[in-house]
């Protein structure tokens, strides 16, 4: 119990604070690009929906940081900025080029008539939450579909940077 707490302990310095260990050590980046969104249910108001993003993904624990500019299903630029954690092997089930992740922080840029458009927005800015499938077809290359409510899906191509 004594080491746990001096483990625990050495987690955080006057440096910051690593959240458990969740965001130290050996880390990579990935940038992703979106050029396809599949809307559930599509609208005449709905404009092409596109994304750039960047993500930073620690080796030994999975979990990442990142930070996505869009341009929403309505036309309005937008954000979102989040920490995640991503499952390669899809928890064991599979070989480790399929995964799932998940991410979690705000979205910013549903305003004006589109406000209700994703819940608790408050002047632009609302909560986000994503869930997502992928496979790294090469050890660089990678493949996801995000769910994105029950909104649609977001087909996403990343690149990793070692």
């Amino acid at each position: 119990m004594a080491a746990h707490a001096a483990d625990d302990a050495s987690d955080s310095s006057a440096s910051g604070y690593s959240f458990g260990g969740r965001f130290t050590g050996p880390s990579h980046w990935r940038f992703a690009g979106s050029p396809y969104t599949l809307h559930f249910h599509p609208s005449p108001e709905h404009r092409h929906v596109w994304a750039v993003g960047v993500e930073k993904q620690w080796d030994a624990t999975d979990w990442l940081a990142g930070a996505s500019y869009f341009s929403n299903s309505f036309g309005q630029d937008s954000a979102y900025v989040y920490v995640g954690k991503r499952y390669p092997g899809l928890w064991g089930w599979t070989s480790n080029e399929y995964f799932a992740q998940w991410s979690a922080g705000v979205l910013w840029g549903y305003r004006g008539e589109y406000k209700n458009k994703v819940p608790f927005n408050y002047r632009g800015i609302s909560p986000g939450l994503l869930f997502s499938l992928g496979w790294q077809f090469t050890p660089k290359d990678a493949l996801t579909v995000h769910a994105l409510g029950d909104a649609g899906l977001m087909l996403q191509y990343s690149r990793e940077f070692r």
